[in-house]
């Protein structure tokens, strides 16, 4: 097997990958990225950023801030379960049986106040708000944000461009998610995890980070890399590898016996398939292959150039939920009106005016987005990348004499992907 068919197969049994590199024996063997898709443009990380939070706690460890059998309490001024320990946060033992919500202004209390309905260590649940609870202690002790406590001593080391992390209401990084990354910056993440010569990380750290500190086999046999261990925020995998991951397919695997390091971005539903994939074609020894990630490029629409022209206007538009706090294209759409024009579609909503260049059988970037699109008949057919992240937004636009219905989708969504259509009439 090679890298030139795992994508091959990747192409044809996964939604999209955006990007990927592979190194093996510390060497890239095979870099790329999908068009519009490029490497040089920091990708969002969703859950992948727990395991660098979970770096930066292995830093105040070292440094004394910290011990991994720490209260909880004791960091957050007497607050939350006395059983809970700093190590519960990290493994996600922490006992509770329902994942907390973070609400409100003050997440961290939110988090705090959640009962533990299990003893602490006893059983594991995938639990985010704890990662947040974690990350906001290192930033308490530290008096840094997590992106700032980690330039010095991770970013800088492994030659990292600039890193954003967002942050909740009270301005913390908000550690579980959030972390936008380039994916030569994660394959090097993932390196500096199979091999630290220059002592980057603490000594000991990876070993106990990677290592099984948790049982999350719950007896299910669907997703066979979901049940083979938890560590500190980090996944144990079949084949003896271990991984950070993050929603949609964004993934850093790090496979020890064959010296290798996978890092992905991607846009896909089903990332047990991607990992399937990987097992099958990359565990033998590969001969670089510089030509095998030429011409990469997504699907584009197919089709004809504008048939219809015009300002639409939505007589009563959706409006945003004020608790929404995610980007526009994250959303329910708030269309209130569209222009259509030769080559491009303009688009007014509640978040401000979005215009898309497109061309029928290509992408067509423009600046944070990209869009194909091609009408057949009366009807366009618009795919909007947001190409920082796995989002992309498919229209289906029907117009009909004066009314146009705008019929919205997402490729990947933490809620619905289709949603309820948007009916226009002709300003």
């Amino acid at each position: 097997m090679s890298v030139r068919s795992f994508i091959a197969a990747a192409e044809r049994d996964v939604d999209a990958l955006h990007s990927l590199v592979f190194r093996r024996g510390g060497d890239v063997v095979a870099e790329g990225a999908w068009h519009p898709y490029t490497l040089d443009r920091p990708h969002r990380l969703f859950s992948l950023s727990k395991s660098f939070t979970s770096t930066a706690a292995g830093f105040a460890v070292a440094e004394g801030l910290l011990s991994v059998d720490d209260p909880v309490a004791a960091h957050c001024d007497g607050r939350g379960d006395p059983r809970l320990l700093v190590r519960h946060l990290l493994a996600m033992t922490t006992g509770h049986v329902i994942e907390p919500q973070l609400s409100g202004r003050d997440w961290l209390t939110s988090f705090l106040d959640t009962p533990v309905e299990k003893e602490p260590g006893t059983h594991w649940l995938y639990n985010t708000p704890a990662t947040y609870a974690l990350g906001a202690i290192v930033q308490r002790l530290t008096g840094q944000r997590l992106v700032d406590y980690l330039r010095p001593r991770l970013f800088d080391p492994l030659g990292f461009g600039p890193v954003t992390w967002e942050q909740c209401p009270e301005g913390r990084d908000v550690a579980g998610w959030g972390m936008f990354a380039r994916t030569h910056e994660i394959a090097r993440f993932g390196q500096l995890y199979l091999h630290d010569p220059d002592g980057i990380l603490p000594p000991g750290w990876a070993a106990e980070a990677t290592r099984t500190q948790a049982d999350n086999d719950d007896g299910g046999g669907d997703l066979p890399d979901w049940n083979q261990g938890y560590g500190f925020q980090f996944w144990r995998c079949r084949h003896n590898a271990f991984r950070g991951d993050g929603a949609f397919g964004q993934f850093c695997v790090v496979i020890p016996d064959r010296d290798a390091v996978l890092a992905m971005t991607a846009g896909t539903t089903d990332m047990q398939r991607v990992l399937d994939l990987a097992w099958e074609h990359l565990l033998d020894d590969l001969a670089p292959d510089p030509d095998a990630t030429a011409n990469l490029v997504l699907p584009a629409v197919p089709g004809g150039p504008s048939t219809v022209e015009g300002r639409f206007v939505v007589a009563v538009p959706r409006q945003a939920h004020p608790d929404d706090w995610r980007p526009s294209h994250e959303r329910v759409p708030t269309i209130r009106a569209v222009t259509l024009a030769p080559g491009r579609v303009v688009f007014e909503d509640a978040a401000g005016t979005q215009e898309h260049p497109y061309a029928p059988g290509a992408w067509v970037p423009n600046g944070a987005t990209a869009a194909t699109g091609a009408w057949e008949g009366n009807v366009l057919t618009l795919r909007v990348a947001y190409v920082d992240g796995p989002f992309i937004r498919t229209y289906r636009c029907e117009a009909d004499g004066d009314e146009l219905v705008i019929h919205p989708g997402d490729n990947v969504s933490f809620g619905p992907t289709g949603y309820p259509a948007v009916r226009a009439t002709r300003a």
